[in-house]
């Protein structure tokens, strides 16, 4: 992707306020019990964060998981980004691909309430990191 200096600082502030508004959908979700949507809307939280960073950094995934595998070789194997929220967006990751494409599937409070703080963080590091 080949971006202007602004075309790129536009971007990725959309994607961060995409990430922070995803947030609070996750708020709605949850407060209506309706597990399958915070689940996906946690995963997105977390892809929106993560894009605006890679972007920020010049770097481009062509897939969600190529975003997730680039952000695991530039910024957790670099302690950029610690690992336990890393996991904690894998676990988000594996979840959201269960409910959106499993038939069957069963995600409850208990899957989704200890990932709302991780993911809230996962936007504070992702915003220190671009801003430094």
């Amino acid at each position: 992707m080949s971006l202007a200096e602004d075309e790129k600082n536009a971007l990725v502030k959309y994607r961060l306020e995409r990430a922070v508004e995803t947030m609070e959908d996750v708020r709605i979700a949850v407060g209506n019990l309706r597990w399958f949507a915070a689940a996906n809307r946690l995963y997105y939280v977390c892809f929106y964060a993560a894009s605006a960073l890679l972007i920020n950094d010049g770097y481009e995934a062509r897939t969600h998981s190529g975003v997730k595998a680039l952000l695991g070789l530039h910024y957790v194997s670099t302690g950029k980004i610690d690992k336990i929220l890393n996991s904690a967006f894998g676990k988000i990751f594996n979840l959201r691909q269960t409910g959106d494409y499993d038939d069957m599937a069963e995600i409850t409070e208990d899957d989704i309430m200890p990932l709302i703080e991780p993911a809230e963080n996962f936007i504070k590091i992702i915003e220190k990191l671009i801003k430094n």
